[in-house]
């Protein structure tokens, strides 16, 4: 079955894509990703589309690029999906995979989106402890930094680091430690479905307003290649 990875450049959206490239039932054929015009990064993740392109390159992966403007409305996001999806349609894809684990909201609005257009969502992820899923991801080797926190969960030195067993030990318990309430967002930069690691550097840090209190809340912390 031809399968499109929505692919994020994070942890679960990687560990989503392992599961399924375990199943021979699955071929995957792309990596589905949104970026930010102007930017030029993965959105809502702030990563780089060179380093974006590194990890298509490493995995073996072609991407499907969808650009949307920033401030996008949701009507404009919705057709851009809309042709991205009749893309897929029109190469044979019939599955997609999402690395949600257990937002009911979230699932639901994707199951929304595919209803009727005869590609079937998968969650190879969906119901799994967090706890459990963060240690596998390590245990399995995977390898990710910490690209984009919100600075009402989590203390702005979390921005920057890698996600293994010291992170874990520093987390606070009152969050979850997938990031699936928002607290954090993620670039791989090696794993055991990668053909090299990519080399990176941190670079300057930026912090952006909630839309809603117009205080400061999300912190970047760029992604350099190396």
């Amino acid at each position: 079955m031809k399968t499109v990875i929505a692919y994020s450049g994070g942890k679960d959206s990687t560990l989503a894509l392992y599961e399924i490239q375990k199943n021979p039932d699955y071929e995957v054929d792309s990596l589905l990703v949104t970026l930010t015009e102007g930017y030029d990064r993965i959105s809502i993740h702030g990563v780089r589309y060179q380093m974006l392109k590194r990890q298509s390159e490493s995995l073996g992966i072609p991407l499907r690029e969808v650009w949307i403007p920033q401030d996008c409305p949701n009507e404009l996001y919705q057709e851009r999906m809309e042709k991205a999806v009749s893309g897929m349609l029109d190469d044979g894809v019939t599955h997609m995979v999402f690395g949600d684990i257990h937002l009911a909201d979230v699932r639901a609005y994707r199951e929304e989106m595919l209803n009727g257009t005869g590609i079937t969502p998968i969650f190879p992820l969906w119901g799994r402890p967090v706890a459990e899923l963060g240690r596998e991801f390590i245990e399995l080797g995977f390898k990710t930094v910490l690209t984009c926190i919100d600075l009402e969960q989590l203390e702005r030195s979390f921005a920057g680091r890698v996600y293994d067993e010291a992170f874990l030990a520093d987390y606070p318990e009152s969050c979850d430690v997938c990031g699936e309430n928002g607290e954090f967002h993620t670039f791989v930069f090696d794993g055991p479905n990668f053909e090299f690691p990519l080399r990176y550097g941190l670079g300057e840090e930026r912090v952006t307003p909630d839309m809603v209190t117009g205080r400061d809340r999300f912190l970047y912390r760029d992604v350099m290649p190396k």
